[in-house]
């Protein structure tokens, strides 16, 4: 298919290139590395090889959210929407800009999207999990009561937010062992990113601001898989499950304010349960280079076993819509 559209597509500064080295084993870091520092020669020659029109680029992880000084971290984060907007600006037919935001500082976060979308023409935002709020691990999460005026500004933009994952920080990751391997994109990655997502369904965030949309790679990090399970559950409290602040079920949100791409997961049996649970209006098209191949990710969606139709809205209509992006 020609004409798709990415929209998990990461790229690095040199002040934040460093957040990706343990992702990779150490022979393959020189590539990666490589990968993240390009914005314009291979990147855009693997688009072109295969029918990827757009990427929508976002500032790789944790980057911003892992600096817990508030001051720094709003630093960061214009100084890198600054340079996405000069990286964008040599090809905007190719390229437009994801949002990074310093959230530990939700003020400052809403005002810097707002920049970035206003003044530098983006599209939404990217954010890399929870953030670190001081030196002694202090993290937050983006469900409390003093995110709810940034929330309002999310909506009032009209622009979408992907939650994107993070590895859980050290404390947090002891029910891992020695399993290693379990770190990363293999599982923390997903479970950590849903349970960020269920927090916000579960603190009433969508009844208080329900224009807000949130975007989840990886075909939903699992979740389009368990809401059944979930609101089954929750029945059994009625209104009251413990801490459940939402008026209405999990999938009930999650069908109206939540976007999956398939980014990193280009399985066909996945995607078409997606398809079952979501909808196709639902679901965009993504890859998540530089970590996983352009060809890959193409190859894969051009050829899997849904209908041409919902090929087409998964590619390329339903990113048109959903970031209003001119055809």
């Amino acid at each position: 298919m020609l004409g798709k559209i990415a929209l998990e597509e990461h790229f690095a500064t040199e002040e934040t290139i460093g957040d990706s080295q343990p992702y990779a084993p150490a022979e393959s870091w020189p590539e990666l590395r490589s990968r993240l520092l390009d914005i314009q020669d291979r990147r855009v020659r693997e688009m072109d090889e295969n029918g990827v029109e757009l990427m929508l680029l976002s500032l790789n992880s944790p980057a911003v959210q892992a600096v817990p000084d508030a001051a720094k971290a709003v630093d960061l984060a214009r100084r890198a929407n600054d340079f996405l907007a000069d990286e964008v600006a040599k090809r905007p037919d190719r390229f437009r800009g994801f949002a990074a935001l310093p959230m530990q500082d939700p003020e400052a976060a809403a005002e810097e999207l707002r920049r970035a979308v206003v003044d530098l023409g983006f599209v939404g935002a990217l954010v890399n999990g929870f953030s670190e709020v001081d030196e002694d691990g202090s993290t937050t999460h983006y469900d409390t009561d003093d995110h709810r005026p940034f929330w309002a500004e999310v909506e009032r933009l009209g622009v979408p937010f992907y939650l994107h994952p993070r590895n859980p920080l050290p404390r947090d990751a002891r029910v891992y062992g020695e399993h290693q391997w379990l770190l990363g994109p293999a599982w923390a990655f997903g479970h950590e990113t849903a349970v960020h997502a269920l927090r916000l369904i579960g603190s009433g965030l969508f009844d208080a601001h329900p224009g807000v949309r949130i975007v989840l790679g990886h075909l939903g990090e699992n979740l389009p898989y368990g809401l059944w399970r979930l609101d089954n559950h929750n029945a059994w409290h009625g209104r009251r499950a413990p801490g459940y602040r939402a008026r209405r079920a999990v999938a009930d949100y999650f069908l109206a304010n939540f976007l999956i791409t398939t980014s990193g997961n280009f399985t066909t049996q996945t995607l078409v349960s997606a398809i079952m649970s979501l909808g196709s209006d639902r679901i965009l098209f993504s890859t998540d280079w530089p970590f996983e191949n352009v060809d890959h990710a193409a190859r894969w969606f051009d050829s899997a076993a849904i209908s041409e139709t919902d090929r087409h809205k998964i590619g390329r209509t339903n990113a048109l819509r959903e970031f209003n992006l001119a055809p």
